[in-house]
């Protein structure tokens, strides 16, 4: 009768014991979290700081008009002359007889509109 009390005894100190001796495992979210803290931080830094330019640079392009003093993203600049709603191609004047075309998306700046603040100071 003893005998079967130990072993009993030792069998269950045991099961406690590989209980103890095995980590817990970390829930999926818990390991998800570095991953969805790097997305969240980079969307933060980099893509929406991007999407904001992209934005407002449609917004310049889409306000366009003659007259408007032109830098290129080739670093060309001119005067707009033409604008053609259609096919998105707008002709700029370079020099007195040059006449260039471009599509809306060359266009990197518009220079007049920038002059102006800079006058008033």
């Amino acid at each position: 009768m003893k005998l079967s009390a130990l072993l009993v005894t030792l069998s269950s100190i045991a099961a406690f014991a590989q209980d103890a001796a095995q980590p817990e495992q970390p829930s999926a979210l818990a390991s998800l979290m570095p991953i969805i803290l790097l997305f969240v931080v980079m969307w933060l830094f980099f893509i929406r700081p991007k999407n904001k330019e992209m934005k407002k640079m449609e917004e310049m392009r889409k306000a366009l008009k003659k007259g408007d003093k032109v830098m290129t993203a080739a670093g060309i600049v001119g005067t707009v002359t033409n604008i053609e709603e259609g096919t998105n191609i707008i002709t700029v004047r370079t020099a007195s007889t040059t006449l260039i075309d471009f599509e809306k998306q060359a266009i990197l700046r518009v220079i007049s509109a920038e002059a102006k603040p800079e006058e008033k100071k």
